[in-house]
């Protein structure tokens, strides 16, 4: 049986675009996360930070996907934690729907808690081995008081297996009895029993085979077109966020370097870091792939406890100067929505 895998098409989405406050799902500005480093026995003293997050800003549009990509430690999964508030961060702001949430406590955050989901990168790890599919996919269900009685909640449970390609019969199965990919499909039926507007994809592919990659994808996106959810897919394959992805932003080292559309980004790719990203995935015609230039980056990336002075890339960027060490770059809009947070492109 040949996969079929849904390509993307860019989409003019007008009165719908992110920068319309009025129809904006998310929007973040300037969020920072920062742990606090102590050390000392008897008193405690603060002596540095590890800044995971470090002034990310970004909209996303209803139905719309919002691509994070990037390095492991660029503080992906950080930024789509402190987004659904499980880390609080240290400022910024992040509006749901014209919501502040950092502003508000958690128990004022329970009722945001169904419309905003998370699909865990881990289908093993995030499944509780002691309850069967079906408790946990209706779990949702009863804590947010949805579903109705007892009866009807077990039948939209079957409703939501079914609708991610389960056979509902084996909702009293528990996750060992699963492949990983019945795993993760429990995972977003789960993520959908509260009927959400926008979910965080964190790496929700990249511990399966190939093949069910794919299968995986497809259903996100059918899932989006039905319902109109908006997702923040959070990834490292280039390549698996191209397919899925309206607009792409690259992450390193708590910032972003690139913001675009995925047609735009990947036909053009402007910062130096997005431009080495890209020489590495590989391309299917081996002529091609013998031919192209690789841009190999020198160094490891620096430690989030003291990022580099000026622009935070500049260690291992092949293009900077001196000016690099002084100036912050910021993500300036270079046309068409194509931002880019460097001084010397």
């Amino acid at each position: 049986m040949t996969t079929r895998f849904v390509e993307r098409n860019s989409v003019d989405r007008g009165g719908t675009s992110a920068d319309s406050e009025t129809n904006t799902t998310l929007s973040v500005h300037d969020l920072k996360v920062h742990f606090p480093i102590s050390s000392g026995f008897l008193i405690r003293r603060q002596t540095g930070a590890v800044k995971a997050v470090d002034g990310v800003s970004f909209d996303v549009a209803p139905g719309e996907t919002l691509g994070l990509v990037g390095e492991s430690g660029s503080g992906k999964t950080t930024t789509g934690r402190a987004i659904l508030q499980l880390q609080r961060p240290t400022s910024g702001s992040v509006q749901f729907r014209g919501v502040e949430l950092t502003a508000v406590s958690a128990k004022q955050m329970r009722p945001f808690r169904s419309e905003m989901q998370i699909i865990f990168q881990d289908p093993y790890g995030s499944l509780n081995p002691r309850m069967s599919a079906g408790r946990i996919v209706g779990e949702p269900l009863t804590v947010h008081g949805l579903g109705g009685d007892k009866n009807q909640r077990r039948d939209r449970v079957a409703e939501l297996l079914e609708r991610v390609g389960m056979n509902p019969a084996m909702m009293g199965r528990y996750p060992h009895e699963f492949s990983g990919g019945q795993r993760q499909r429990i995972g977003i039926a789960r993520a959908l029993a509260g009927e959400p507007s926008f979910i965080v994809c964190d790496e929700p592919v990249s511990a399966l085979d190939v093949s069910i990659q794919a299968q995986i994808l497809n259903l996100l996106t059918d899932l989006q077109s039905e319902f109109n959810i908006s997702y923040l897919f959070i990834a490292h394959d280039l390549s698996v966020v191209r397919h899925i992805s309206d607009r792409v932003a690259v992450m390193y080292l708590g910032k972003i370097m690139e913001l675009a559309s995925s047609e735009d980004l990947y036909e053009n790719p402007t910062h130096p870091y997005t431009r080495a990203l890209m020489s590495a995935v590989p391309i299917p015609d081996p002529i091609l792939e013998r031919r192209r230039e690789r841009i190999v980056l020198a160094g490891d990336i620096p430690s989030p406890i003291n990022p580099p002075s000026g622009c935070v890339f500049r260690t291992r960027c092949p293009i900077a100067t001196e000016e690099c060490a002084e100036v912050v770059p910021e993500l300036i809009d270079r046309g068409n929505r194509h931002q880019v947070a460097c001084i010397k492109v």
